[in-house]
């Protein structure tokens, strides 16, 4: 289970990680933070490329951070965005995050912090796996 206080410091550091995203393109502006099983947060922000196709997402970001520190659990993500919409996360960046379980859970926030919660399997039901499922 995922503490209020943990929910709202995924809030904070995902809005603190999205200032620092680089869009010079789309304008769009997203920060994620990664809590992992260990009780440490992992940020990332996007940033886009001339290339498109090279653009990294806010959530992909955030895993390489934790993925790069040794982390094996995925308890949850904060994602956060500019203005009202919530901003789901793409299929790749589900895909990417179901390596590290189903049960994790995501949260999407508004920029006042308003969220909703769901686990990745709800986002993701049926996950490419190399194990049987």
């Amino acid at each position: 289970m995922i503490s209020q206080d943990n929910i709202k410091e995924l809030f904070e550091r995902a809005t603190a990680a999205k200032v620092n995203a680089y869009v010079p393109y789309s304008h769009y502006k997203v920060g994620a933070a990664i809590l992992s099983g260990s009780g440490r947060f992992y940020c990332g922000c996007n940033f886009e490329n001339a290339s498109f196709g090279a653009t990294i997402c806010a959530e992909r970001n955030a895993v390489g951070a934790f993925v790069q520190a040794g982390e094996k659990k995925l308890l949850a993500i904060g994602i956060v965005a500019e203005g009202s919409i919530l901003p789901y996360p793409c299929g790749i960046c589900r895909q990417v995050l179901s390596e590290w379980g189903g049960d994790s859970r995501v949260y999407v926030f508004d920029e006042q912090g308003t969220y909703r919660e769901h686990t990745l399997a709800e986002l993701l039901p049926f996950a490419f796996s190399l194990e049987e499922q």
